[in-house]
């Protein structure tokens, strides 16, 4: 069945792909603004992520290894990010737009001798039989493992902090990082560690982009991805499962933009590309609109800096 040329099993599966990156760098970021982190530079540690990862996978030869390289040179970068906001107190929010113009300029230095080469492909998981069910074998069954790792990231995260005392600790550090220090909890090193997961996190989504979703090296290929992951973890209440609805949501509307320019769709292109875009902003203005339920659920010590002699 389709419709205009447009098959609903193979939309579903393509958004399920599409998503991966966004999910991945928002359940990162969630994590760190949960322990009152503001970290805007998730877009610098995507593209980090996406050269680092695709250099390491060129050079060994191996795509896992690439992902692992992935996340350490996103995870390096955001310790700058630690280090310089945690240590030395700088302004979180000036510190992150730094951190995305530098790691978009340093990526641009690192890529130029890897323009134009493949890297070794990743397949898909072999699940048998079960690929061959009508409609749920091509919506589930036939991914490869990172899309299947997202999703066992955002159950993990989501069961961390609601049912362990890590996370209880790290909401604690999140709400009032002066009480959290007060019972005893080192708030520098636990802000220091998810700023660090939150760069790993990011470092496995740009991977994603440069290894298997568009599986090359150009500038800027994370197009924004960072900017709408932050978008979605606002627009997620800071709750993991809504962190993959919403990125399903803009990977959606992704993907049906690209379905329709394919199926020749009467809109302009320009309309059909910008548009994933412009719903990301009206649902967060949608959201931030009053006293909504979405601003009464951010961590209270978001983007404040602690010392612990105050």
């Amino acid at each position: 069945m389709n419709f205009g040329g447009i098959v609903p099993e193979v939309l579903i599966a393509s958004l399920m792909v599409a998503s991966v990156p966004i999910i991945l760098a928002a359940i990162g970021e969630l994590v760190v603004e949960k322990a009152g982190v503001l970290n805007l530079g998730v877009e610098g540690m995507m593209i980090m992520g996406a050269i680092c990862g695709f250099a390491t996978a060129v050079g060994t030869g191996n795509p896992y290894l690439g992902f692992a390289g992935g996340a350490l040179g996103a995870a390096a970068l955001s310790l700058v990010f630690a280090v310089l906001t945690q240590v030395f107190l700088a302004n979180q929010v000036a510190t992150g737009l730094a951190l995305t113009l530098f790691g978009l300029g340093l990526s641009s230095l690192i890529g130029q001798g890897y323009v134009g080469i493949k890297p070794p492909a990743t397949g898909d998981v072999p699940l048998g039989p079960l690929e061959d069910i009508p409609f749920f074998g091509t919506v589930l069954f036939s991914h490869d493992w990172v899309v299947y790792l997202s999703i066992a990231v955002v159950a993990g995260v989501w069961a961390v902090l609601k049912f362990t005392r890590i996370g209880l600790i790290l909401r604690a550090v999140g709400e009032s990082h002066d009480a959290a220090h007060a019972l005893g909890y080192k708030v520098v090193r636990i802000r220091v560690l998810a700023i660090l997961f939150g760069g790993a996190m990011a470092g496995l989504g740009g991977a994603y982009v440069s290894l298997i979703r568009v599986p090359q090296w150009t500038d800027g290929i994370t197009a924004g991805a960072g900017w709408i992951a932050l978008a979605i973890v606002v627009f997620a209440s800071w709750k993991p499962w809504r962190v993959l609805l919403g990125a399903y949501l803009f990977g959606g509307i992704t993907v049906l933009q690209l379905n329709l320019q394919a199926a020749g769709a009467t809109i302009p292109v320009e309309y059909l590309s910008m548009s994933p875009y412009l719903i990301t902003i009206l649902v967060l203005v949608i959201m931030s609109s009053g006293k909504g339920k979405a601003a009464l659920n951010a961590p209270a010590s978001l983007g404040q800096n602690f010392h612990a002699s105050r």
